[in-house]
Parts: structure tokens; C-alpha cells; sequence
């Protein structure tokens, strides 16, 4: 067989790896204008310009409350106590492992397996680099079965080694140290574009607090949330389609066992306003909430997004982030969404290539997953695809949980193809290109 023709000087790059929002899509005259009133407002400058409170500044926090209770709906209303504002979702995350682990006490991380791939490095850089464990996806987003045998094998463990309380955390009125973390995308969840569903969530809270263990959940995506069905309308995109995991943990049962809590929702604005505005905030019990607070960075540079926060401030009191993300973000993303859905429908599914359908009515989120037919390894491709046809993609083995030697084969015929970047005349192209990749393979 004669090698295919190499194409790629004469094709501009597309890349369907990047996780990243398209910069068009970003309000950049809006961040001015909330810039220049913050500059120019010497109440809010002179504040906006200091180390700012350990928690964040306090505006944006109420502000935020307010936000999220009107979009998820929770039992009760959130309080800004419940609210700490961070550097955006990564940072926050390597701030959780600093104050809730100790890297004996703490058992492991589990991480719901395929997982975000870079969040394992900051597990890693924690202490707990070997001790990751994978949790396979079922149906309806977690395999529980195999969490709780998992969970309860480790607590044998423990016991018999004696390892009954924090051997490198000295005890402070503002931590608690967590027997495991739990870590999960539940909605729209990246790689998999998967929804846990609410049978799921609440008996995933139910093992948490059975193994005080702390459930972090990335929630970037809940947001960005369309139909499923090309031109359909969802009946309620303003509202959360399902409950968070630290909202079922304040209804379940009669609420939360102690103070503290067993969920923590991470948000950032990277997916909305622009990653390099570096603000998120994470929701918790207020106990966990202003532990987050004290981590020594905190307590040493003060809020980790202080400026940016007094601009983003700006823009949730007049409502317009929420206008934002109704006109603006939903039906450009379901755009791109559909446009890459209805390629891969029509190239690459005669190919044999299988799409990951999460749901029947409703999509969101930055990703679609795909499963290549037997016997193409996803590793080829990426590398033929970037040889022959400059495209740039994600393998499926880049998402498992941990660090697997050799590496296995559970998602080696798979590739997450991100539709947030590229334009979307740019999509339909990309998978044209796949498959011409994929023609040339099966040959």
C-alpha cells in the first residue's frame, strides 16, 4: 500500500485538543468598560489594588450566592459564607489537597475514570503520586459498586496499618482532614460529556459520608448547557439541570452529619468570561469554605484574585452575565456542538466510528467523545492526523485516571474532539480530514 499523500503544508492547522474557549466568545468590551469604573471608582480601586480578604472580596462572594442559588435552585438559600473565591478552578483544587489531606492520613483520591487528564499532576504534586485510583464510568456516570468495594478494601488497609489519624497535619479549629478524596465532573464531564445522574449523586454522597471522604467536583460546565435536538429549546436553560453534589449533601437525609460537610463545588469563570481572568470560587459548608480560605498562599498574598474579581463584580448585579450565557454562550456552543455532531455523523460513523450520546435531550459542555472501530489505536491516529493532515487531537489514553505502567488499553481506541476552539466551519472541516485519516488506516 502506497503511503498517503501529506497534505499538511498546504492545510492550515485545526485543532480539536484544545480545551479552551474561542476568544470571540469572550466579552472583552464588557471586562473594559467593569475595568474602567473599577479604576475609576476610588471605593473600589483602592480596595481592588490591595492583598484583598483571605476569602475574596466580599461583593463578589454575596453576588455570586446569589447567582448560583437563583441557577441551582438549592433547598435552601446560599449564604456568601458558603462562598470563597478562588483562582480559578485548578488552583482552587491544589488549594483543597494543601488544607483537607494529609499524605498518610488522606487513604487516596479516587477520580472517576476517563477524568480531566491535567487535574492528576496537582494530585500528584499533593503527595499522592501511586495513589490514584480510577473509577469506571457506568450508565449513569460512576460505578459505585466498584467504588464502595474499593473504599471499603482501603479501610481495611488502613486499620491494619494503624494509620488512624493525620501524621504530617497538626489539628487547626479551620480543617479538617478527609479520609479520601472523591473527584468527579458530573455534569457534561471532561472527557466523557457524561450527566450522573441524580440517583447517582445522592448515593455517591451517601459513600462519602460512610468513608468521610470529600467529593470535589469540577462544575465548570453546568452552565453551557443546550438541547440535545439540532434547533430544539431546552424548557428551563436558566436553571441547572440537575442538582450538584454539595447541594444533595445539604438536603440528603436530613442534611450534612457534622459542620463541615462532605462536597465542595469548584466554579470558574474561565468557560464564561476568560481563563486569563484567573477568578473562580468554590462552594461548601462555611466551615470548609473559610478553611479554604486560610491556605498558607491566602494567608500570606491574600484573596488570589483580587483585582479581577472587583471587575467581574461588575458585571452579575445588572444581570449581564446571565444575558451573557443565555444569548450569547449557549447558542454559539450549540452551534459548534451540533456543526461537530452532525460531521461526525455523516463522516466518520459510516467508518464505524461510535459517539458517546449521554442524553436524548440535552448536550452541553466543550466535548464529544468517539470510539474508533477495531483495530485503529487512537495513538496512530493522533499522529497520522497531525503528520498528514495538521490536525491536532486528543487520544483517549491521555485521560485515565493515574499513571498506569505500561499504560492500559481502556480508552486506546477512543479521542475527545473539543468543539469550543475552532470556528465551526473550521469543525466540519477538522473531521473531513479525520476521516481521510481513518480511510487511509482501514485500508
Amino acid at each position: 500500500m502506497t503511503a498517503p499523500p501529506n497534505q499538511q503544508r498546504n492545510q492550515p492547522p485545526i485543532d480539536l485538543l484544545c480545551g479552551w474557549p474561542n476568544p470571540a466568545l469572550l466579552p472583552a468590551p464588557n471586562l473594559l468598560r467593569s475595568a474602567t469604573t473599577v479604576f475609576t471608582t476610588p471605593s473600589i480601586a483602592n480596595p481592588a489594588l490591595g492583598y484583598g480578604p483571605d476569602e475574596g472580596y466580599e461583593p463578589l462572594r454575596a453576588h455570586v450566592a446569589q447567582w448560583l442559588g437563583a441557577f441551582y435552585q438549592p433547598c435552601d438559600p446560599i449564604s456568601s459564607g458558603r462562598i470563597c473565591i478562588t483562582g480559578g478552578a485548578s488552583q482552587n483544587l491544589a488549594c483543597v489537597m494543601a488544607v483537607f489531606t494529609d499524605p498518610v492520613y488522606t487513604r487516596g483520591v479516587w477520580m472517576v475514570d476517563p477524568t480531566y487528564h491535567l487535574a492528576g499532576r496537582i494530585m500528584d504534586d499533593a503527595g499522592f503520586a501511586g495513589r490514584i485510583r480510577g473509577v469506571p464510568e457506568d450508565e449513569e456516570g460512576i460505578d459505585l459498586a466498584f467504588l464502595a468495594s474499593g473504599l471499603r478494601a482501603a479501610e481495611e488497609k488502613a486499620h491494619a496499618e494503624g494509620n488512624t489519624e493525620p501524621k504530617f497535619k497538626p489539628p487547626r479549629p479551620w480543617r479538617k482532614i478527609y479520609k479520601y478524596i472523591i473527584y468527579a465532573v458530573p455534569t457534561f464531564a471532561n472527557p466523557s460529556t457524561k450527566i450522573m445522574s441524580l440517583d447517582h449523586r445522592e448515593r455517591l454522597v451517601r459513600l462519602a459520608r460512610q468513608y468521610d471522604a470529600l467529593l470535589v467536583t469540577d462544575d465548570v460546565y453546568d452552565f453551557l448547557q443546550w438541547s440535545a435536538i439540532p434547533g430544539g429549546k431546552l424548557a428551563a436553560p436558566e436553571h441547572a439541570c440537575l442538582p450538584r453534589l454539595v447541594d444533595v449533601d445539604r438536603y440528603l437525609d436530613g442534611g450534612p452529619v457534622d459542620e463541615w460537610g462532605h462536597a465542595i463545588s469548584n466554579g470558574s469563570f474561565s468557560k464564561l468570561l476568560g481563563p486569563g481572568a484567573r477568578t473562580g470560587w468554590a462552594e461548601a459548608s462555611e466551615k470548609v469554605a473559610y478553611g479554604l480560605s486560610q491556605v498558607g498562599s491566602s494567608r500570606s498574598g491574600g484573596a488570589p484574585s483580587q483585582l479581577c474579581s472587583t471587575i467581574i463584580d461588575q458585571l452579575l448585579p445588572s444581570g449581564f452575565l446571565n444575558t451573557y450565557i443565555q444569548q450569547t454562550l449557549q447558542p454559539a456552543y450549540a452551534k459548534r456542538y451540533h456543526t461537530l455532531l452532525g460531521a461526525i455523523q455523516e463522516d466518520l460513523v459510516p467508518l464505524g466510528v461510535m459517539v458517546a450520546s449521554p442524553s436524548e435531550t440535552i448536550a452541553g459542555g466543550y466535548f464529544i467523545w468517539i470510539t474508533l472501530p477495531p483495530p485503529l489505536l487512537a495513538a496512530d491516529i493522533v499522529q497520522r492526523a497531525q503528520q498528514e493532515e495538521n490536525l491536532r487531537l486528543a487520544p483517549g489514553t491521555l485521560f485515565e485516571a493515574g499513571s498506569p505502567q505500561p499504560p492500559s488499553d481502556r480508552f486506546a481506541g477512543c479521542l475527545r474532539l473539543c468543539f469550543a476552539w475552532e470556528e465551526p466551519r473550521h469543525l466540519t472541516e477538522g473531521v473531513r480530514r479525520l476521516a481521510r485519516v481513518l480511510k487511509h488506516a482501514l485500508v
